[in-house]
């Protein structure tokens, strides 16, 4: 990894400028970046643009993170456009380029070349130093800012922030929503009047409300009333702190359409909400006997907060499959979620940053019934799924269900494996975002 963006830039020119040829939406946060623009994306192709979404990381295969109107990129294809960028760095004497910038790189190709309309861009790190921050945005748009990668962003909020609304732009739209958080707030309103970014936050403009959720219920119901048009939502991603995201991709659409880049309706921002599909964030898979897999990426303290919050609403009872990488504050992270689950099976993330499993067991010290200590995911996940169908308390009167958390490196072992075992769920790449 190397943050900067001279070199991705001089990379873009030698392929001739991919990266203004395509009217795009910039979305930066710590959490729910992602979510965001994938909903954002199927709101776009649902009243009829041609949309790109790239995205990062991917859960299964890199194909996932390249796509035009919900479909992956074709492997071959991304195996052409990758060679064509390295190949541009070598001939014009360039440093090679690193994983994450021959991708963006590749991305800002397949869009132009494709005929794509609109873009919509998550950022990988960061913001202000990332190499998708090249692009020209028409808007730019900050989701829920928390502590990660702080070796790089900063230790405070405030830093963090700052580093964020590097993608602002001016004269240009700034969305964020923000609040309880004044620090974040300040830092946004400091970075966006530096650059001439006009700041809106969403939060202080839309009323939001949310039916309860229920374990038995794969969606969530919300109602939005907007500046411009009250919506009757319907959404599979799962979660309070999802709401925020809804509202900030529904308020960047209704923005793209006040620019002229959309042609839209109620029904296109509907639609297009209840049509997205984003795995591996708190995704629910159903197995035999009543029990489910409930996936989530939860890979730190904001978003295992956000996960406990879930836990909390819709109950049940949940055994736990938990791996993570060095430097995500795993310490606080797993008692969080181990005072809300009954059995423990720690694994490793396939990655060469994952934390041991013993390492881990230490977070948990002193806890009855002790943690199982199963490195392999493989073995960790079949250990687990075990325990979850054998309910040991008289209490319990239905099948326990398993939460996979800590990593997307864990997540997406996982739904490789699921699929191996029991013909679910569909593979990542297959899955269409729109």
């Amino acid at each position: 990894m190397k943050l900067g963006l001279e070199r991705i830039e001089r990379l873009l020119s030698a392929l001739g400028s991919p990266h203004h040829r395509v009217p795009c939406v910039l979305i930066a946060g710590t959490n729910g970046k992602g979510s965001t623009a994938a909903l954002l994306a199927a709101i776009a192709h649902a009243s009829g643009k041609r949309t790109g979404l790239y995205t990062s990381p991917h859960l299964e295969d890199v194909e996932e993170r390249l796509r035009i109107d919900g479909a992956a990129i074709d492997r071959g294809h991304l195996g052409d456009l990758l060679g064509e960028v390295v190949d541009a760095a070598a001939a014009g004497g360039f440093s090679p380029p690193t994983y994450f910038e021959a991708l963006t790189a590749a991305a800002f190709l397949y869009f132009a070349r494709a005929g794509v309309e609109l873009s919509v861009l998550e950022v990988g790190l960061g913001g202000r130093l990332d190499a998708t921050n090249v692009s020209s945005p028409a808007l730019s748009v900050i989701t829920a800012i928390g502590f990660d990668h702080e070796e790089n962003l900063g230790n405070t909020l405030t830093l963090i922030a700052g580093e964020k609304a590097g993608i602002a732009r001016a004269g240009r739209p700034l969305l964020t929503y923000t609040v309880g958080e004044p620090e974040v707030r300040m830092a946004l309103e400091v970075a966006a009047r530096e650059r001439g970014a006009e700041l809106v936050d969403c939060a202080a403009e839309v009323r939001l409300e949310a039916s309860p959720p229920s374990s038995s219920e794969p969606r969530q119901r919300l109602r939005l009333v907007t500046p411009n048009h009250r919506y009757e939502i319907v959404t599979q991603m799962l979660g309070a702190h999802q709401r925020p995201n809804v509202v900030l991709a529904v308020r960047a659409a209704e923005t793209l359409s006040d620019l002229g880049l959309l042609d839209l309706g109620i029904a296109d921002v509907e639609r297009g909400i209840e049509r997205c599909r984003w795995p591996g964030r708190l995704e629910s898979i159903p197995l035999e006997g009543g029990r489910t897999v409930l996936l989530d990426g939860a890979h730190n303290l904001q978003g295992a907060e956000s996960l406990a919050a879930y836990l909390d609403a819709v109950g049940g009872d949940f055994d736990l499959l938990y791996g993570a990488l060095a430097g995500k504050r795993a310490e606080s992270m797993l008692p969080l979620l181990a005072q809300r689950v009954c059995e423990i099976t720690l694994t490793e993330p396939p990655s060469p940053r994952a934390l041991g499993a013993a390492t881990v067991a230490g977070f948990l010290a002193g806890r009855q019934p002790p943690p199982r200590m199963v490195p392999e995911v493989a073995m960790a996940l079949d250990c687990a799924l075990h325990e979850a169908a054998l309910p040991d308390r008289a209490l319990l009167d239905s099948p326990r269900h398993l939460l996979v958390c800590g990593s997307l490196y864990l997540v997406g072992e996982v739904r490789r494996r699921l699929r191996e075992n029991f013909g679910r769920p569909e593979a990542a790449v297959s899955l269409s975002t729109g």
